[in-house]
């Protein structure tokens, strides 16, 4: 029965290694999800160094999580890391979309695709509270920039049929952005309607103070 005790001592150690990374990567992904929801903020302010430099530090973070489950897949693919992953990817393509950026691939961010698919998805319904702030400063071609590329990002979601055992529930993500993207679209169709009656209203007094002008001239007629 000696090796039973070999044996015994082998799988302590190592459940020992990967209680220790397990600890280590949720401590850590808590770090990086919170990093990536102060960056995402700060790109709603418009504050692009601020965004940048967090996401730069989420960056690394991200890298010290993957480092330390290298050795164990499992861990790697348990829900919290991967949420924190998504997270990363979601922060990065929302401050690219807002800034017309080149959108980061997965492989340069290091984040599995089912993960960067779920962060693409919640990255164009981020772009919600963007387009209404820039609604309300009446910066409506941006906002209807942003629409587009909501829309462009729902169409391209779409497409992605497979089961939610190897999306990660992409499925239920895209049907909300769905109805997010509706209510947006309403809302900035609105808005540009609003521009367009007030342009007319302008063209409008303007040819009238025109004609009132020469009226005034020729008061006999």
């Amino acid at each position: 029965m000696d090796e039973l005790e070999t044996i015994a001592e082998h799988i302590r150690a190592d459940l020992s290694a990967r209680n220790e990374a397990r600890d280590a990567a949720l401590h850590r992904s808590r770090e990086l999800i919170r990093l990536c929801a102060t960056a995402v903020r700060a790109a709603h302010r418009e504050e692009w160094e601020a965004a940048n430099a967090l996401l730069e530090q989420a960056d690394q973070v991200a890298a010290e999580v993957v480092a330390t489950l290298e050795p164990y897949p499992d861990l790697f693919y348990a829900g919290y890391t991967q949420d924190g992953l998504k997270e990363l990817a979601e922060a990065h393509l929302t401050v690219a979309l807002m800034t017309e950026a080149p959108l980061p691939a997965p492989e340069l961010l290091e984040v599995p695709s089912a993960a960067y698919l779920g962060g693409l998805c919640e990255a164009a319904s981020e772009l919600r509270r963007r387009c209404l702030d820039l609604l309300r400063q009446e910066r409506t071609e941006e906002a209807e920039r942003l629409l587009t590329a909501m829309d462009t990002v729902y169409d391209l979601l779409v497409t992605f049929d497979f089961p939610d055992a190897v999306t990660g529930g992409l499925r239920r993500r895209v049907d909300q952005l769905r109805g997010v993207l509706e209510r947006t679209r309403g809302d900035v169709t609105r808005a540009l309607r609003q521009d367009r009656l007030m342009a007319a209203l302008d063209r409008f007094e303007e040819r009238m103070d025109g004609g009132g002008g020469d009226g005034s001239n020729h008061p006999g007629q």
